[in-house]
């Protein structure tokens, strides 16, 4: 049976610069109708990220079999080198020559506040790039997931999904906002699993009109991550309330939803309830908070069990 996982979403660098002092000290409130600041930022980093690139990696590291549905632009070389590097097959992954890769530039303070510029260049195409084609070949997949990505692209592969009866996770994350109620109601019904943060989930709520509890009854199981208060899963009329794991030190959230994600869509191929495989995404995720970046995170499978018996009192595999 395959373990494939059908995975639309962006592929980005991240530029992180790290601004030595704190925004509040520079913009003045009364003066924000005509901004104009400058901040000196002797720390840079230039990660790989996108939420299909980092759920990939984790996926991929766990010895699951990610497919991207998604694009790269002409300065894309260096991110298929990376991805050649680490085993996990970008074939699905279309470069266009007349865009950028998205790119992400992210300032951050001393406070750890942020402001941060997208520029989304190839992501936008990433409707070109057929989910129909991949999931009717002789391989299959198991199981797919819809993050942040083209709007385009989001609405046609979660229709192509259910098309090819491909069952998936919606995971509109901050593609959330382009999205209208009944657009987000249509998602949900086609979907086998909603995975939201709980800033997310509210918005969801207002948007689609419908309270948790009712998507929850839309479909098999509706996810609601917290942070370090854990995750809540609704499945099958009950509600289990999945602990966060104790990390060492929380360096950095960047990619940690994507990396619980991925712990989420491997427990799912393995044949795991909804609410075991969110803790394999609750130990996927703390083992990313740990290290900068959404894909600079070493995963050790021995380690993964260890720390997910520790956690929950019994061994994965």
């Amino acid at each position: 049976m395959t373990r494939r996982v059908l995975i639309s979403g962006s592929i980005a660098y991240d530029t992180i610069m790290v601004f030595e002092g704190h925004f509040k000290d520079h913009i003045l409130p009364d003066r924000v109708h005509m901004l104009n600041v400058s901040f000196l930022a002797p720390r840079l980093e230039r990660n790989y990220g996108g939420c299909a690139g980092n759920i990939a990696y984790t996926l991929g590291a766990l010895g699951g079999e990610p497919v991207m549905l998604a694009t790269i632009g002409r300065d894309g070389d260096a991110y298929l080198a990376h991805l050649a590097e680490l085993g996990i097959d970008a074939s699905t992954v279309r470069r266009l020559d007349d865009e950028y890769t998205a790119q992400a530039y992210i300032t951050t303070d001393l406070s750890d506040n942020q402001i941060t510029a997208f520029h989304p260049g190839a992501m936008s195409h990433a409707h070109r790039v057929s989910a129909r084609e991949i999931c009717s070949s002789a391989a299959g997949a198991a199981i797919g997931i819809v993050a942040p990505n083209g709007r385009e692209a989001m609405l046609q592969h979660a229709r192509e999904f259910g098309e090819c009866g491909v069952p998936f996770v919606f995971d509109p994350g901050q593609g959330l906002p382009m999205f209208d109620g009944e657009t987000l109601r249509w998602f949900v019904s086609l979907a086998s699993a909603v995975t939201v943060n709980d800033y997310e989930a509210s918005l969801l709520v207002e948007r689609t009109g419908w309270s948790e509890s009712r998507i929850a009854q839309q479909v098999q199981a509706l996810i609601v991550t917290r942070g370090g208060e854990g995750s809540r899963v609704h499945e099958g009329g009950m509600v289990s309330e999945i602990a966060a794991l104790p990390v060492a030190c929380a360096v950095d959230p960047t990619g940690c939803g994507d990396a619980y994600r991925a712990g989420l869509l491997h427990g799912r191929t393995l044949g795991w309830s909804w609410a075991d495989a969110a803790r394999l995404g609750s130990v996927m995720g703390a083992i990313k908070i740990e290290h900068r970046g959404g894909q600079n995170h070493p995963i050790d499978r021995a380690e993964v069990a260890r720390r997910f018996e520790g956690a929950y009192g019994r061994a994965p595999w």
